[in-house]
């Protein structure tokens, strides 16, 4: 495939990133994998993927320091993504939190750092330790993961809660539901979307029709799912790989030139939402 660029996405603050990075879910976990790990990474950012998704969770921290290795003189080339578990997001744990990831990273700043999914602490709380963070520099911009259209409205009421920058959540061809509600609600507000598990963790890649339309574009079934969020406006695909070889290929989705009937036929294949549905999770 021809080398097209990245589009590209811009944050409400005027940051632009590409809208195709990369996540680390499951990195971190095996000293065995860690070199294929930041190898993968390395790659990817050489490719232009410079967004890297990571967070305390993954791997209990294992995720960031994988992250960290990988962009050793390099940090000012990416943009780095990190997030808050809900059990430590009140004001004071927020803080103390951020500053364990920003020593796992070796970095003296996340980029965009999330709430994971909503807790216990009042949202007020949380936000309030986000602005604190990013006055002080620790942070570039604050948002969220796991967000229903609800959620958000009650967001945006709190103080300071309009300035979040972007909301996380499970998005990929066989999870449509966002598009009936929460994805245009983010659109008309110009809140980025990232869409975590783009590929259903390889569960939708053996489905005949994907295989059909992917095979009649030389491509895979994965570069097929990956092109399909990447058409929406606002999205920022995060898929995660381990193979340095399978990020060449993730990059190479952004040369796809799908026609309106072969959307059509995925639309049939995996049908979007006719009615609001509960907002999913993994």
């Amino acid at each position: 495939m021809q080398d097209d660029p990245i589009p590209s996405i811009t944050f409400p603050n005027g940051t632009e990133v590409p809208a195709l990075g990369q996540g680390t879910w499951a990195m971190g976990e095996d000293a065995g994998h860690a070199s294929a790990e930041i190898e993968s990474l390395k790659a990817g950012i050489d490719l232009g993927m410079t967004l890297i998704d990571t967070a305390e969770m993954y791997g209990d921290g294992g995720a960031e320091e994988i992250v960290g290795q990988a962009i050793r003189g390099r940090r000012d080339e990416v943009f780095i993504v990190s997030k808050v578990y809900p059990w430590n997001a009140s004001l004071n744990g927020t803080i103390e939190a951020c500053e364990r990831s920003l020593e796992r990273l070796g970095a003296d700043r996340i980029d965009l750092y999330l709430l994971h999914w909503r807790g216990n602490y009042p949202l007020t709380e949380t936000v309030a330790a986000f602005e604190i963070l990013k006055a002080s520099g620790k942070i570039g911009a604050w948002g969220v993961s796991n967000f229903d259209t609800d959620d958000m409205e009650e967001l945006l009421r709190v103080p300071d809660g309009t300035n979040v920058a972007a909301n996380q959540v499970l998005y990929n061809l066989s999870r449509r539901g966002i598009e009936f509600d929460l994805l245009p609600w983010c659109q008309n507000r110009g809140i980025p979307v990232m869409a975590y598990s783009p590929i259903e963790q390889g569960n939708i890649l053996h489905h005949p029709e994907l295989i059909r339309i992917a095979k009649a574009y030389q491509a895979t079934p994965a570069q097929l799912a990956l092109a399909f969020l990447l058409e929406r406006d606002g999205v920022i695909v995060i898929p995660k790989t381990s193979n340095a070889e399978r990020a060449a290929e993730n990059r190479d989705c952004v040369s796809l030139d799908i026609t309106d009937d072969d959307w059509d036929a995925l639309d049939v294949a995996f049908p979007p939402p006719t009615k609001k549905k509960p907002l999913e999770m993994l």
